[in-house]
């Protein structure tokens, strides 16, 4: 791979051909995503012979669509991978991995940890790794799905007692006047002495060895141009980032794109096989997971 300079593109390793192969790709509209696909969204990391189509979704969304084998490539909560892992192999590169730090209850009254437990907590999704990680953390929690962005204006409208947040929401729940009750990657930590991992990218296994490690190679190259174009490639995930100043987008990105979603690394892996394993035994997951792999 050779690094080249604008007005030119990084290329990843790939076979050149005459007829550009069309691989389609669907991530969330969030501003961690789109730092992360950056390169690869506006030409700047190409793979010789491949043409990348994406598809912006929320998490939800890609989880159901996921199930349907939609995309190529597409991004997925941890949560979804049970259902799909007939179709997809995990990416090695891509995920959003929580450091201590990861979804979180949050209420207008500061309940604690035992009372909230009784209480009906909006959701973003069953399929999200958030809400798997609710309901290892309060067995048999009442929840209803409430569309991730609409959580706290409807907890604040007083519809919920209290809402579990993921994406940007984890740092500005406080500017609405909201408690956090339980962060749920601090909970999982402590439990587990793990990072949380939240999402990953999946590649449909029907494109084959050779292709499957050429698009892998490109999604870390986009993700490696991303973390050293820093700059570019905020001012790029800014207009993802839901109204977020600079700095606190700035924040949240380096939340969940850093070394990690280079690769997972051992633990990191570890943390998906474990949670996973946990979601099974506990029947919240009906499949068992076979994880693996690519890249």
């Amino acid at each position: 791979m050779t690094v080249i300079s604008e007005p030119e593109a990084k290329h990843s390793s790939g076979n050149p051909s005459s007829q550009a192969l069309e691989v389609s790709v669907a991530h969330s509209p969030d501003s961690d995503d789109a730092f992360m696909f950056y390169g690869l969204a506006t030409s700047k990391v190409r793979v010789p012979g491949l043409r990348f189509t994406h598809t912006l979704c929320d998490i939800e969304t890609l989880n159901q669509k996921a199930r349907e084998g939609v995309y190529d490539v597409t991004a997925i909560s941890f949560h979804a991978y049970p259902y799909i892992q007939d179709f997809y192999s995990l990416m090695s590169c891509g995920g959003s991995v929580g450091e201590g730090y990861g979804p979180m209850i949050v209420s207008p009254r500061p309940f604690t940890q035992v009372e909230i437990k009784e209480k009906r907590i909006a959701v973003p999704g069953t399929l999200t790794t958030a809400y798997l990680a609710l309901q290892l953390f309060a067995p048999g929690v009442e929840t209803e799905v409430v569309p991730f962005d609409q959580i706290i204006p409807q907890v604040l409208e007083g519809k919920y007692e209290a809402g579990l947040i993921i994406h940007e929401g984890q740092l500005t729940y406080d500017k609405a006047g909201l408690h956090r009750i339980v962060d749920l990657g601090r909970w999982w930590q402590k439990m587990t002495g793990l990072p949380l991992p939240l999402g990953g990218n999946a590649i449909r296994r029907t494109l084959g060895p050779k292709l499957i490690s050429a698009v892998n190679g490109a999604l870390r190259d986009s993700i490696q141009y991303a973390l050293d174009h820093r700059e570019e490639a905020l001012s790029y995930a800014l207009q993802f980032a839901r109204d977020l100043d600079a700095q606190t987008a700035d924040r949240f990105v380096g939340m969940y794109v850093n070394e990690r979603t280079l690769d997972y690394g051992p633990e990191g892996r570890e943390a998906v096989v474990r949670l996973l394993d946990m979601g099974h035994k506990a029947g919240i997951i009906g499949p068992e997971a076979r994880v693996d792999w690519v890249g």
